[in-house]
Formats: C-alpha cells, structure tokens, sequence
C-alpha cells in the first residue's frame, strides 16, 4: 500500500504542491491527472525519492521514503515521461546495467528474458538504443522499470508522443501488467485514463480537488442537463420560444455557417423538456433539424475541476455579429470570451 499524508513541496515561496493526501491499495490503477504545472510529476518523483518532500510523509508498505529510501525504491518500477537510457547501449547492455544496478537477486537470464517477452522487445534486444523508435525506446523504459519484479508501478505520460497504433499497444501492455501490480498512470490523454484506471485522482495547483471512479466522476455531473439544437429562422424569436418552456433555466445561440439557421444551448432542470422540445418548436411553425443531448464526459468533469470559468461557460449569452471579424462563432470559441 502507498500512502502519501499531508505532502507539500515548495521552490522557496513557491508552493508546487500544497498538503495533498491521498492512498493507493494493493492492485489499483489510479490515475493521476492534471494540468502542465499542477503538480503531477512533482508528486510522482516525491513518491520514488527523486526529490525530497518539504512536508509530510510517504510510505510504501510501512517504509518511510525518507527512512528506508533503499526499501521504497526496491518495490517501485518509474517510467519518466523521457525514459533516462544510455543511446550507445543495446537494449539487452540496458537490461543488464539496471539489473546490477538495482541489486536483483533472481537469475538474470531467465528475469530478464522474461521482460523482454511481456514488453515484447525480443526482436530488437541485440540492437542500439539510439536506433530504435520512439515507441520501441518507451518499451525499453518500461522494461528497465519492471526490472526486479516492483509491486508498484509508477508511469509519467507512458504514451507521449507515440503514434496511434503505437499508444494501442502500450495501453494494452499497461493494461495485462495492471493484472498483477498496483499502477499510478499519468496521461494528458483522457480516454486513456478512462480506459485503463479504476480510480482518478484530479490535482489542480498543487491541491488534489477530485478522488473517485471514472464513472461516479462522471455521474456526478449528469445534473447539468444541456441539449444543443439546430432550427431554422429568427434567432431571438426561437431562442424566445424555448426559454419558455418549462424546466429550461437558460438559452444561447450562435450562427452556423448557413443562413438562417442557428445553433442553440439549452440548460435545463429534468430530462423531459428534450421530449417536448420538438412539439414545442412544430407549434410555433418552426423547422427542427437537429437535437442532441449532450451527456456529461470525462473531459468535463476535468475541466470542471481545472478551469474555474468552466462551469459558467453555458451561462454565456452569445452575441451575433454580422459581417464582423470579431464575430464569437460557436461554443468553441467561448473559453475566449
């Protein structure tokens, strides 16, 4: 078990992570999300000892980081976001020099075939470092971190500049190693996360502002009922129409690029204004085109706790301008506002 208790890590005034206690048990795969600078990686190498806590206290299985450094990093394999490999050494020369670095006492051949087998890095063991791909060298990384057998797993954006067919394959890796070890897995990529983690953590400024499943995080959310449509004719006389129905707390438009045709943002109270929605618009003689529900995701919730104007983002008013350069053209534009 990992257990981080009221952690702070300042740069002279400069607080990157602020009292953050959080536990990960046996067999987990947490996720660790955040934005660039919210304290991720500075929480991650405090975990492996790289860098030292200014505050608080960090166990792995009842030993102290500070302590029993030695004892800590023996069941913790780290995968920075730069795998730190030695370009003039083959893959196999890697393996053997953080085998003898780490102390391991297993037969080498046999521990360190093994891993090349589950990393699938066999067919290039022979060859140097500095001639292998991106995603081979994350696969190398990955092998040298498995390296002793670690019970914890701790992963620094794993899949970073990999190309998709590549990103499959360690997600899939990550996945069949989660079987048997307890994982922490930072990733920009939140379909990942969503994919591979059974729990997320959310820091934000150095503070950790959400814990929870994947899916209660989301289900959180799903009072923020929105649907978005499109309909054909006067703007103010449609947005007008639907801001009178019952159960609708606010409207918003904006033009598409067809004439006469808007795109409307309704927030509303209960599920059943979207069946009336169309019944509502067919009385006023106005022509539906399009009606969605807009479900609640990951990426919102993450949003929700990383940005503060998020969550006043629907309560926007959008203004229509004719003609002009400075013309707001959608949702998408509205974290410029």
């Amino acid at each position: 078990m990992l257990e981080v208790l009221e952690v702070t890590k300042q740069y002279g005034r400069k607080v990157a992570v602020d009292h953050i206690s959080f536990t990960v048990n046996q067999g987990e795969v947490v996720g660790f999300l955040g934005t660039n600078g919210a304290g991720k990686s500075t929480t991650m190498n405090m975990i492996t000892g790289y860098l030292s806590c200014t505050e608080g206290k960090i166990t792995v299985n009842g030993h102290d980081i500070l302590h029993e450094p030695e004892k800590v990093k023996k069941q913790i394999g780290y995968l920075p976001e730069i795998p730190p490999l030695y370009q003039d050494l083959t893959v196999w020369e890697s393996l053997n020099f953080t085998y003898d670095l780490k102390k391991v006492k297993v037969n080498k051949k046999a521990h360190l075939e093994e891993i090349c087998e589950l990393v699938q890095i066999k067919e290039v063991k022979n060859k140097l470092i500095q001639n292998l791909s991106k995603g081979y060298k994350q696969r190398v990384g990955l092998a040298n971190a498995l390296i002793g057998n670690p019970p914890i797993l701790i992963l620094d954006e794993p899949t970073v500049g990999l190309d998709p067919k590549q990103i499959i394959e360690i997600r899939k890796l990550i996945s069949d190693l989660a079987k048997t070890r307890t994982v922490i897995l930072s990733s920009h990529i939140l379909q990942e996360i969503e994919a591979v983690c059974d729990r997320i953590i959310i820091i934000n400024q150095g503070k950790i502002v959400a814990d929870d499943t994947p899916g209660h995080l989301v289900q959180m959310r799903q009072n923020e009922r929105r649907l978005t449509l499109q309909a054909l004719g006067e703007a103010e006389k449609i947005k007008d129409v639907l801001a009178s129905m019952e159960g609708v707390d606010h409207v918003s438009y904006a033009k598409t690029e067809d004439e006469d045709i808007y795109e409307y943002y309704i927030q509303t109270e209960e599920d059943a204004v979207r069946r009336k929605v169309s019944g509502i618009l067919a009385e006023a003689h106005i022509p539906l085109l399009e009606l969605h529900h807009n479900k609640p995701t990951l990426e919102d919730v993450f949003m929700y706790y990383t940005t503060p104007t998020y969550e006043k983002l629907e309560e926007i008013d959008f203004e229509i301008i004719e003609d002009d350069e400075e013309y707001v053209g959608g949702r998408e534009d509205a974290s410029n506002l």
